[in-house]
């Protein structure tokens, strides 16, 4: 009864926390450099921050040094996406404060091969992504389409291909794209993941499950790849699959409050509760000001009366 009570608990406190979105500006800055897998400087490298919360984002391109800076955003959870022709995309999750100063953000991105004529192809490129975040699907699948065409062996671009398809509900023309990355190279975790999300969104559970388990666990690295894979199986009632997901993700990144937040939950229906409370714990650790933060304690406090 004890679980029951306190997953009714749970969905309870879910169902009144809400927010209205607002503007992502606040008094937060943030200073990044990006290089490559030498540890040079990588210049002309689009970041794209963006905040779950409020919906809202900002996009900035490192200068010669690599550095960009983010200034006079709000404090919280940020998502950060690093894309640059001919290198691997990365992702990586902030949590960042108003009232001290943030550590600096060094990341590293990886040569992509086959990916040629960089400065021809980015304008278009730059193009085509504004048109996605515009959401008009139709008009930046032409711009990815006649990059692809022109530019063959930049197939990366069916990644984007494949996205404009997946937004569009064309699961089976999206994974046609992602399948595309997957002849040039067959190690890509990501198109992997992203063939699972289209049998995932057709109902098709098992096929879904058969795609995520082709991404070797132990070769995973990026914390956001592990959580959406956790994701999946928390939201199929395996928990003990989600479990592993979500504690690997934050045992790469330690404050990756998503990570934290969901493997609390993930304790919590699992009927763990001193594991949720430390799980918890770690995350007031990193966020003790937020509205999620305020809903942690809640949680705290139940569980701890238990």
């Amino acid at each position: 009864m004890k679980r029951w009570s306190v997953l009714a608990f749970l969905l309870l406190t879910l169902g009144l926390v809400g927010g209205n979105a607002q503007d992502y500006k606040g008094k937060a800055r943030v200073t990044g450099y990006v290089y490559d897998q030498d540890g040079n400087p990588l210049p002309e490298v689009r970041v794209k921050l963006f905040n779950p919360k409020v919906g809202q984002g900002l996009e900035l391109v490192t200068d010669t040094e690599g550095k960009w800076v983010a200034a006079w955003i709000q404090s919280g959870a940020w998502n950060v996406d690093f894309e640059k022709v001919g290198f691997a995309p990365k992702k990586i999750a902030l949590e960042l404060f108003e009232l001290k100063k943030n550590p600096d953000v060094k990341v590293n991105l990886e040569k992509a091969e086959g990916i040629l004529l960089i400065e021809e192809i980015k304008p278009e490129l730059i193009r085509g992504n504004q048109l996605f975040e515009e959401k008009k699907y139709d008009e930046a699948l032409a711009v990815y389409m006649a990059i692809l065409e022109k530019f063959p062996d930049v197939y990366i671009i069916n990644k984007s291909i494949g996205n404009c398809y997946f937004q569009q509900e064309k699961y089976d023309l999206a994974e046609e794209a992602y399948q595309k990355i997957l002849e040039k190279n067959p190690d890509d975790s990501e198109a992997k993941l992203l063939i699972g999300n289209c049998y995932a969104n057709r109902g098709q559970q098992d096929k879904a499950l058969e795609w995520y388990g082709k991404i070797e666990f132990e070769k995973l690295s990026d914390p956001i790849v592990l959580y959406n894979i956790g994701n999946f199986f928390y939201n199929n009632s395996k928990f003990e699959d989600a479990l592993r997901y979500y504690s690997k993700s934050v045992e790469i990144q330690p404050d990756f409050t998503d990570g934290l937040y969901q493997l609390g939950l993930t304790y919590i229906a699992m009927a763990k509760n001193p594991e949720a409370i430390s799980a918890f714990e770690d995350y007031l650790k990193v966020d003790p000001d937020s509205e999620r933060a305020n809903q942690v304690r809640g949680f705290l406090e139940f569980l701890k009366k238990q």
